[in-house]
């Protein structure tokens, strides 16, 4: 008699649990995928940031150096940084404001004098709904500097 009791106890246990790990195994997947996933995004989105102001502001410096007028350059400069911008998908970044200029002489483009470029914008996270944003500001900020030298020998010719 008590073997009848261990084989019904078997087959009442096995039959309840049938198909609770595959369960199991999705909900600890998809509460460990789904941020792990989200953490991959945001990291390749601030890379491509990191990456646009670095080359925004190597180009903008070589722009703005290579002009022959302080005003040329900073038009030229803009336009480098919004074409190492949108480059990366930046597209809603206002080069303008992004852009700061800074010389080490005056006149700007005194020859062997250098300039500061620094670029500069806040990166919002992805996929937070715009409800969230205006509750907490939810963005992160990338900031490059490059220092471009003004040949020595520019103007002379």
């Amino acid at each position: 008699m008590n073997r009848a009791r261990w084989v019904r106890a078997d087959d009442a246990g096995s039959a309840d649990d049938a198909g609770s790990a595959v369960v199991e195994f999705l909900a600890v997947t998809l509460l460990l995928l789904v941020p792990i996933v989200y953490l991959v995004l945001v990291l390749g989105r601030l890379q491509a940031a990191t990456f646009a102001a670095e080359g925004a502001a190597r180009e903008a410096g070589r722009a703005f150096t290579t002009a022959v007028e302080p005003d040329v350059g900073g038009r030229l400069a803009v336009s480098a940084v919004q074409l190492a911008l949108s480059d990366q998908g930046f597209v809603a970044v206002d080069a303008a404001s992004a852009l700061g200029l800074e010389c080490s002489t005056d006149p700007c483009l005194t020859p062997g004098s250098s300039v500061r470029v620094r670029v500069a914008f806040d990166v919002d996270l992805p996929l937070v709904p715009s409800f969230v944003r205006s509750a907490v500001p939810l963005s992160v900020p990338v900031a490059a500097e490059h220092v471009a030298p003004v040949a020595r020998f520019a103007g002379v010719g």
